[in-house]
């Protein structure tokens, strides 16, 4: 193994560790067994319920992509694929994609390259509505922000800053297109990859079914996390701060591999700037982080040994 490779595989569980140590910092480990002890396991039963349908959906909608294509795989390798490649990036950060495309080269014979290819596809949709969420956030929540930006910044720091901030948008967008070579060549590639993905959804056969799945997917997503908030007695979350802990929640399990110490720390971060008391914002953080993680290993781990005597008995 190259050392670039150790070091995208061991920085991030250095600083999953790192983190851990620091959340545990901000709630002791006493009080954290009693939050979970106390929690009703009724409501994280109902948020990890809205979690499988959206890892099934992302199975079924794959079927989309790979149609075209010439291949009808089957729903049952396809789910399985999908929940081991969960569990292979807890290991590994992105290398769930890859094993997920070798799964269907093994069991269905889909050429690697042309699997892998509709999986980056299904990252740019996933991309687009991650911007979309956002989006909606500060559309919701544009008053708060405002009031935030109007408090800790005067006035004439926000318009020097946001002058400043549309001047170097406009250099970098410039330099971009100009850019024949190095790391200009690279954003230009992937924001015309991004496009030109973007595009390609709309001129799919079943482009409107594909639409829908994204966006089901998504709805499970913030449905399994706002479901799981009452599991906390007294747990009061505004629905803005729900949206805002989801989304530093889903940049933490980017950073990290699957989130590990991140994940608690990014979402009490999110619920303080909502003046939610930091235990229980440390505590639910945890307990999210925890029974997404149970169900992606004990889901994930499941599929990877019954996926070799599932297609020996289809055979």
């Amino acid at each position: 193994m190259s050392l670039k490779k150790i070091i995208k595989t061991v920085l991030p569980l250095a600083l999953g560790g790192f983190l851990v140590w620091y959340s545990l910092s901000k709630v002791s480990i006493e009080t954290l067994v009693q939050y979970f002890k106390n929690a009703n396991y009724w409501w994280i039963a109902l948020g990890l319920f809205f979690g499988v349908l959206s890892h099934l959906s992302r199975a079924y909608r794959w079927k989309f992509l790979l149609e075209p294509l010439g291949y009808k795989p089957d729903f049952g390798n396809s789910t399985m694929a999908v929940l081991v490649a969960y569990l292979v990036n807890l290991t590994i950060p992105r290398a769930g994609e890859v094993f997920r495309a070798t799964v269907m080269t093994t069991y269905e014979e889909i050429p690697f390259e042309k699997g892998f290819g509709t999986i980056v596809a299904e990252r740019i949709a996933d991309l687009i509505m991650m911007l979309l969420i956002i989006c909606v956030t500060l559309f919701v929540q544009f008053d708060f922000i405002y009031e935030l930006l109007i408090k800790n910044f005067s006035p004439s720091k926000i318009l020097v800053l946001l002058g400043g901030l549309v001047v170097g948008i406009l250099i970098f967008v410039r330099f971009v297109k100009k850019a024949s070579s190095g790391f200009g060549l690279k954003i230009k590639n992937f924001v015309t990859g991004l496009v030109e993905g973007a595009m390609s959804i709309f001129k799919m056969k079943n482009k409107w079914a594909f639409i829908f799945h994204t966006v089901f997917i998504w709805l499970m997503y913030v449905a399994m996390f706002w479901a799981t908030i009452p599991a906390i007695e007294s747990f009061n979350v505004p629905f803005g701060a729900v949206l805002v802990g989801f989304i530093a929640g889903g940049f933490s399990i980017a950073a990290t591999n699957g989130g590990i110490g991140l994940y608690p720390v990014a979402v009490a971060g999110a619920f303080a700037l909502f003046n939610i008391p930091e235990e229980p914002a440390n505590a639910f953080g945890w307990i999210m982080w925890t029974a997404q993680t149970a169900m992606i290993i004990i889901f994930g781990g499941l599929s990877f040994l019954f996926l070799p005597v599932y297609n020996r008995r289809k055979s």
